[in-house]
This record gives structure tokens, sequence and C-alpha cells, in this order.
């Protein structure tokens, strides 16, 4: 038994060709008899009163196919068993809406093999309605005839009519698709006879399920004895007749998953032996030749291993992914047609907008021009007015050169009374700075007196604590006298040192005190010259007011006064006085 999808399209394939006047309805009384025909074929119990009862409403017209089918469902397609010959049916639809669509008298195929070709059709066409085959089908259809009659596939000339085709709108109905095949456009210089053979064999593989065919020897069960028989292999079973024409069925070999094929050596003067073992029997099988015993071992055996992957025949599975491919082709084509429908109209915005823009521009423009011819006429004016000011500046310009001349006399002799105060200044600055950099000096040697005497007031410091240390070490007892005698002469040593050390520093004050006395004179010679010089100055006119020089840093305090050291000078000396400092323990 077929699906629910395969038993609806004969179906509508009747129900259509009852709509004489393809409104799309059927009248009430016709769709009884076409539901009692289909409980006769599908030997179900026909119940007369079901559909009137199903459409018990108040419309008396006819019914459409939306509405015919909850019944169809309910009443027909829930009740349908496994026990109706599935052909029977098809040609009980066939005959109801052959005659009105097509005409077999000029075609040059049989009113049989246009059946085949309508069952082929309902196989292959599309699960939406009305039924159309696409040209993916249509191609897959056409070169398996092809191959079935044992010819070579133009492609040129299926190219030319898939173009004229997809031009059209890309698909086929059921009748157009017989009369492709029967007016023999891929199938030329091919005999009736082949042609029918070829559709035959189509029709067997796709709607018979007929994976291979042909005759081979099998040896009884009982009489043990070799008899040629027609076997036919289908998925599920092996039948076996007399002859060809498959009307003495002599048995079936049912197939399941336990099966399995294999070879047998030569015997009883047969070759090419093998056995199928089933469940409950085994059958022994002769082929002709070698070529033909691997073939129907090796299609057996894809038969027994689809069984135990539970998968439908080849051709069936076939047709399932070449539809799962167009979906999902289809679904990219859609997402495509999105895609530049978005694209499409984000273009459109853009254009708009720059429409806008452009018009915008335009009146931009536009007020750029107004803009320019005031601009224009305005800077004519300013250049008449611009003119006239000319001609004033020019009278103007006389003027101030009479008095330029005038005033450039007194100038220059202005200048040289300046010149003479520059030179005068100069030198007055050379007194300044001799004066500073004496004070400088003063500053300096102040400094370095002041340190000295630190220095000289830590040593007698340290000469007070020596003297101390070494009274209070001749108190302690006559054992430790011999030591301290040595700790004493050691520290005498180093008061000696620190003597010299301090006479040494004693000497350095008083070169430093010497110098400060001279520095002393410089400062007292350089003051008295910047007074002779201010004397001068004041007595020249009073033009120019004496600037004192002033620091130009922060000055350094000490207890003394300003510090007469750089911050370099004082670091470098208090270096030095540290490292006498630590020396001197060290020579101790």
């Amino acid at each position: 038994m077929g699906s629910r999808d395969e038993l609806l399209k004969p179906i509508w394939h009747a129900f259509t060709a009852l709509d004489v006047d393809q409104s799309g309805k059927v009248s009430k009384s016709q769709l009884k008899v076409l539901s009692h025909n289909l409980c006769t074929v599908m030997k179900i119990a026909h119940d007369p009163v079901a559909l009137e009862s199903h459409f018990k409403d108040d419309d008396e017209g006819p019914v459409s196919n939306q509405g015919y089918m909850p019944y169809l469902s309910r009443f027909i397609l829930d009740k349908v068993q496994n026990n109706f010959d599935l052909q029977e049916f098809n040609k009980m639809c066939w005959t109801l809406c052959f005659k009105k669509n097509i005409t077999t008298n000029h075609l040059l195929i049989s009113n049989h093999d246009a059946f085949k070709v309508w069952c082929i059709f309902n196989f292959l066409s599309e699960d939406r309605y009305p039924l159309v085959i696409v040209i993916e089908e249509i191609e897959y259809f056409l070169r398996k005839l092809t191959e079935a009659m044992v010819g070579s596939w133009n492609e040129e000339l299926f190219e030319e009519y898939k173009l004229a085709l997809t031009k059209k709108n890309g698909c086929l109905n059921v009748w157009e698709l017989i009369e492709l095949v029967g007016m023999g456009h891929f199938s030329k210089g091919m005999t009736s006879q082949t042609r029918a053979m070829g559709i035959s064999e189509v029709f067997q593989e796709l709607i018979l399920d007929v994976l291979k065919q042909g005759y081979m020897l099998k040896k009884g069960h009982k009489r043990k004895n070799w008899t040629e028989r027609w076997f036919v292999l289908r998925p599920s079973n092996i039948s076996y007749y007399v002859s060809e024409d498959m009307v003495d069925k002599k048995g079936d070999i049912v197939l399941d998953r336990n099966c399995c094929v294999e070879s047998l050596p030569d015997k009883e003067g047969k070759k090419c032996l093998f056995i199928i073992k089933c469940s409950t029997k085994s059958f022994e099988i002769s082929a002709s030749d070698k070529k033909k015993k691997q073939e129907w071992t090796q299609a057996i055996q894809t038969c027994v291993q689809l069984l135990r992957l539970g998968l439908p025949a080849p051709h069936r599975e076939a047709r399932l992914r070449r539809r799962e491919l167009r979906q999902k082709q289809q679904a990219e084509q859609e997402e495509l047609e999105e895609r530049m429908r978005h694209l499409q109209t984000a273009n459109e915005s853009k254009q708009r907008q720059l429409e806008s823009m452009r018009k915008t521009l335009e009146g931009e423009a536009s007020r750029a021009a107004m803009e320019e011819q005031r601009r224009k006429e305005t800077q004519e004016q300013l250049q008449d007015r611009y003119r006239t000011d000319l001609e004033r500046e020019k009278m103007v310009r006389q003027q101030m050169e009479e008095q330029m001349a005038q005033k450039s006399s007194e100038l220059e002799q202005y200048l040289q009374r300046v010149k003479e105060l520059e030179a005068m200044y100069a030198r007055l600055e050379e007194a300044l700075e001799d004066e500073r950099q004496a004070r400088l000096d003063e500053e300096a040697m102040r400094k370095l007196q002041a340190r000295l005497l630190e220095e000289e007031s830590a040593k007698r410091a340290e000469l007070e604590q020596i003297h101390l240390q070494q009274q209070r070490v001749m108190s302690q007892t006559q054992a430790e006298k011999q030591e301290l005698e040595s700790e004493q002469l050691a520290k005498e040593q180093a008061l000696q040192a620190a003597m010299l050390q301090l006479e040494s520093l004693e000497r350095e004050r008083q070169g430093a005190l010497a110098q400060y006395q001279e520095v002393t004179k410089k400062r007292e010679q350089a003051a008295s010259k910047t007074r002779s010089w201010k004397d001068k100055v004041i007595k020249h006119e009073g033009l120019v007011r004496l600037i004192q020089p002033g620091s130009k840093g922060p000055q350094l305090i000490t207890n003394w006064g300003p510090a007469s050291f750089t911050d370099t000078e004082l670091e470098l000396r208090k270096k030095s006085w540290q490292e006498k400092k630590t020396q001197e323990p060290q020579e101790q």
C-alpha cells in the first residue's frame, strides 16, 4: 500500500476530472459515485449516508476539494488497509480522468503506456496542488527512459527544452508530460515496441518497486528437479513466475534481515549456483553466467541490507534526497531573494536620500548664486569707496612725509644721545658685575671660614671627650691599667694627629681670612668705582635711571648671613669634610 500522499494524487486527478466547468467544485451526486468506487477498489465498507451526514449544512451546492478532503480522510483513507490492489486503484482513477484530458490517437504510445507515464508522474510530482513535475524530475525520468531503451542521452537537446520550459513556468502537468513522451521528442529513431518496453521497465522500477528481473533455474523442494522461472526482485521479496508475462505466479521468497546469499560450487551439471537462506527455507538457484550470478547476489544483498537498516527502496530514497535538495535550494533562493529585497529597499532609500540631497544642493547653489550677485554689487560699491579713500590717503601721506622728514632729523639727534647713554650704561654694568663678583667671593670666603670654625669646634669637643675617657680609664683597677695604657697610647697618637689636623685647619682659616680681607678690599674698590659712575650718570642730564643689580636666584642663608658658596661648592666641601672625619677614627 502506498502512503497517504501517494493515494491522494490519483484521487485528486479523479476529482479534477469531475469538475467539468473548472470551478473547483463537484456535485454531491458525483462525489457519492467517486466515494463508492474508491471504497469498492480499496475494499472498505461503504457508508452511503456518511457523505450526506458530513455535509448536512444548508448549502445545497457543489463541494470543493477542500470541503471533500475531511470526508475523504475520515471515512476512506483512515480505514485503508494493506489488502487491496494499488494498480486497480490507479486504473480506476485513470479511467475517470484520461478521456476528458487527452487522446492517444496522435501519440506514439498506447493507452496502457500513457497510464504508466501517469503513474510515474504521480510518483515524481511535488506534494502540492495542482500537481506538477519540476524540471529536475523530468530530466531524471527522461534519463531513466533513455537508459531503459538503450539509447544515448542528448544533453544539448534537453538543455534547449529546459531553457524553453524555464521561460514558460519551469514545470509540467501530467497531460503535458504524457504528450512530451508520446510525441517522441527525446526518443527519435526508436520503435514503438522499444519505447513501450522502456516505459514498462521504468514503470516496474519506480511504481512496482522491481529492482531486478530475469530468467534463472530453480531447484524444487520436493522432486529436486531444476525448472526455469522468471524471477522478479522487490525490496522485501522475490517472486517467481512461469514466464515473463507474470500471469502464472509460482511462489515468493520473503526477504528479511536474517536472510543471506551464499555462492555454491558447481554440481549436478549446473553452474553459477548460489543459495538464498531464509528463516524457514533455502532456495538453490542457477544463473545463466557468472555476470548474472554476481548481479543477482549483489542485488539481493542490497535488499537485505536495506531491510536491516530500515531504509526504503533506492529509487524512493533518491526521490526523497532530490526533494530535500530542491527544498534546500528553494530555501536558499528565498533567502537570497529576501536579501535582494532588503538590498533593493536600502538602495531605494539611498536613492531617495540622494535625490533629497540633490534638491538641497540645487537650492543651496541658487542661494549661493544670489549671494554671489549681492557680493559683487557690494564689492563694486566698496571699490568706489576705496578709490575715494585712496585719493584722500595720498594727500594725507604727502603731509605725513613732510612731517616725517622734520621728525627724522629730530630722531637722529635723539638717537645720538641714546647711543652715548648706552655706552655709558654698558660701562656701568661692567662695574656692577665686578662688584657682584667681589661680593660672591666675600660670601664664599665667609662660608669657608664658618665651616672651618665648625670643624675646629668639633675637633675640640672630640679632644675633650678623649681626655675625659683617659681620666676615667686611669681611675680603674691596676689590672686594667696595662690594657688602658696601650689604648691610651693609641689615643694619644690619634690626639697628636688631631692636633696636627687642627693646626692645618687653623692655617687654612688664616689663609681664608687673608683671602676674605683681599676680597673685601676688591669689593670696596668696586663700590667706590660704582659710586663714581653713579655720580657721572646723575650729572649727565638725568635721562637714565640707574638699575641696581638684584639677586638672580634664591640665596642660601647661614648663621653668619648670606652664603658665600654656591650649592656645588658647598656639596664638595661637605663630602671632603665627611671623608676626613671617617678617616680619623680608622687611623686611631
